[in-house]
């Protein structure tokens, strides 16, 4: 059986367009025939706009697989607004078989923002401590988060009217924090991977420029954030620097 690399890359609207995916898959694809994984992307809708955007269809992973009889040790989900070095190592081996994900040290007024008012609104008052907020850019895990993954898609059902109001009118996360709470409050046995495994908010951080700094300290690259002048601006040209001599 081999491990699975899954990306969603739903085109929907002018912006979507414009994003720069395709570097960002051919990265991942390069990276997956090097270790012997499969990429597997997602580029239709599941569920109608209205109902799930295609940030949430990331839940959808494990029914997706197991519909196209797709076997496998363990998945990574990862945005597809990244891009990967192709020495990057095989994190699969080093996961321990457990949930993994990389802590998210960008915005701490927005992590906080969406920890406390989820708490609030739909979690009964649960907190945990900010430093174990993962970004959900990059998440590895395996059969035995299923069930997970199931609770997460029927509390989003649930509580639809709820979370979209939350977002829209208090500036908080979409699907990452309330995967958080879930990974957080049902006791879920994961490990943190150093942020050279997602190397988020660069442009905050001050490691995204001309020179490339990105490229030397870490092994994936994740876009968000919009930095200047675009995404996709970054996306293309990390892919060039990295893979134009190579493949």
């Amino acid at each position: 059986m081999k491990n699975i690399v899954y990306m969603v890359n739903i085109v929907h609207d002018d912006r979507s367009k414009e994003q720069g995916y395709e570097w960002s898959i051919q990265s991942w694809k390069n990276w997956c025939d090097k270790n012997n994984c499969t990429l597997f992307v997602l580029d239709k809708l599941v569920y109608d706009l209205k109902e799930m955007k295609p940030q949430w269809h990331k839940l959808l992973v494990f029914d997706l697989l197991d519909n196209e009889g797709v076997n496998y040790d363990q998945i990574l989900f990862v945005d597809s607004d990244t891009i990967v070095h192709p020495d990057c190592p095989n994190f699969f081996e080093f996961s321990d078989n457990k949930f993994c994900g990389v802590r998210n040290i960008g915005s701490m007024d927005w992590i906080l923002r969406s920890i406390e008012n989820y708490s609030a609104y739909l979690f009964d008052g649960f907190l945990f401590p900010y430093w174990k907020y993962i970004n959900s850019g990059f998440m590895i895990m395996n059969k035995t988060h299923k069930k997970l993954f199931k609770d997460i898609f029927n509390f989003y059902f649930t509580n639809q009217e709820q979370i979209i109001w939350l977002q829209n009118n208090l500036g908080v996360g979409t699907d990452q924090p309330i995967i958080n709470f879930f990974l957080n409050k049902n006791k879920i046995d994961y490990k943190l991977l150093p942020y050279e495994y997602n190397m988020h908010d660069m442009m905050r951080l001050e490691v995204l420029g001309e020179d490339m700094l990105h490229t030397r300290h870490g092994w994936v690259y994740h876009f968000n954030c919009w930095p200047r002048p675009t995404p996709m601006f970054w996306i293309e040209k990390t892919y060039r620097f990295l893979y134009d001599n190579i493949v």
